[in-house]
């Protein structure tokens, strides 16, 4: 099955993007293929080098790029991350600023979205 996976809650907020890092993590050893993670609304904070958690915390922004290193295409939403004062430059590796378009077509390509937040 293809999936495409909407986070649309900060880190260390709600456990949305723990939840949605799990879930991935099941899917990819089911066999699943992820399509996209598209960060929306406060999700765009979990792609930031801004934080900077204690050592013995986990790393929420060092996840995302890590998988994004995999080959899967991590998008922060534009809009969201022009209105928190997020720009390319703050973003981790491996995760690129897109539009809503990007989510679109990552729907159209998946049997599937899951989306975690409200």
């Amino acid at each position: 099955m293809i999936l495409s996976i909407l986070i649309q809650e900060g880190p260390y907020t709600h456990e949305a993007s723990d939840s949605a890092y799990h879930f991935v993590q099941a899917a990819l050893a089911k066999g699943h293929t992820i399509r996209g993670i598209f960060f929306y609304d406060d999700g765009v904070y979990n792609a930031t080098k801004l934080m900077t958690p204690p050592t013995d915390d986990r790393h929420i922004s060092q996840r995302w790029s890590e998988l994004g290193a995999t080959g899967i295409d991590m998008i922060v939403c534009v809009a969201a991350a022009k209105r928190r004062g997020i720009t390319d430059e703050v973003l981790v590796p491996n995760i690129q600023i897109s539009g809503l378009g990007q989510l679109a077509s990552m729907i159209e390509e998946s049997d599937r979205l899951v989306t975690f937040g409200d």
